[in-house]
């Protein structure tokens, strides 16, 4: 038996996406990847997406659920999962302020932290807006209280803020102008490079099925989701939530989506938000390791 943690996010998408292994659902002896069958057991925490991505900085945790903005800055500590992806695809998050209120160019504005991808695209269109960072479920109210101007809007809360409130502008139009037409990378998975590699590639087969798993049954363990009250939303905005970010498309990264990465990363670092990362294919898992192992 071998012991992982495994963090993510408390948000809707996240629990979905993991939760096949909390439940039982997923045999990690049963998930094919080599000849050595070894079982695993993941201790899981949760915690918002912002601290996740500083618990990476310091390399707190073996497997964790991240921003891609972060990615660049611990690349040497660990590598870039291909499963439990989620990406946006003419939607994302949304920078929203009260009806009516005109924004100055230095506008006070809250964010969900430092390094997640929204705050990369923010910065790079507004360089001028005094940032504050919180918790993404305090943004909201920042935003109605009079604490800040406006708040970039993630996760669940961009299907549900208050009528108070309207959107000034969507993100994913921002990322369209900088990007050309190619899906928002959002959110990803990494694992510790410490972990030993036959390891590392039985972990991220065990989530690539769990994430498979899930989405081929969506509506059970939605339902059990919600009776657990595991998610912070209704059963009609679950189901649209699940549909935006828990999909076909967060099973395994394709092309596409490499290349939007390969494509925000080329951007953040031209304006001098990240470091220099020419391919992110050179910082996955080697799964070809496998077969050459077994053939040996």
């Amino acid at each position: 038996m071998k012991i992982y943690t495994i963090a993510h996010s408390p948000d809707a998408d996240d629990i979905f996406m993991y939760y096949a292994i909390k439940f039982g659902w997923i045999d990690s002896c049963q998930v094919p990847s080599s000849k050595f069958q070894v079982k695993y057991k993941f201790e899981n925490i949760a915690e918002d997406i912002e601290t996740l991505n500083q618990k990476t900085l310091n390399n707190i945790y073996d497997v964790s659920a991240i921003s891609f903005g972060v990615y660049p800055f611990i690349k040497d500590e660990y590598a870039l999962l291909q499963t439990a992806i989620s990406f946006g695809y003419g939607y994302g998050p949304k920078l929203v302020k009260l009806k009516g209120k005109k924004l100055k160019p230095n506008f006070k504005v809250a964010l969900s932290g430092e390094h997640t991808t929204n705050a990369l695209i923010f910065k790079i269109a507004y360089p001028k807006a005094r940032i504050v960072y919180k918790n993404f479920l305090e943004i909201e109210n920042a935003i109605l209280c009079g604490e800040v101007d406006a708040g970039v809007l993630i996760h669940e809360s961009i299907l549900t803020f208050d009528e108070k409130l309207e959107v000034e502008k969507e993100l994913w139009d921002i990322w369209i102008d900088l990007a050309g037409n190619r899906p928002l990378p959002l959110g990803g998975m990494v694992i510790r490079r410490s972990i030993p590699l036959l390891d590392a590639i039985k972990i991220e087969n065990i989530l690539t099925k769990a994430v498979e798993v899930a989405n081929n049954h969506k509506k059970i363990l939605a339902n059990m989701l919600l009776e657990r009250n595991l998610v912070r939303v209704d059963d009609k905005t679950l189901d649209k939530y699940l549909s935006l970010y828990a999909n076909d498309k967060s099973i395994t990264l394709d092309e596409e989506q490499i290349e939007a990465i390969n494509k925000l990363f080329s951007i953040g670092h031209k304006y001098g938000l990240l470091p220099f990362i020419k391919d992110v294919r050179e910082y996955m898992v080697p799964k070809e390791y496998i077969k050459l192992r077994m053939e040996n």
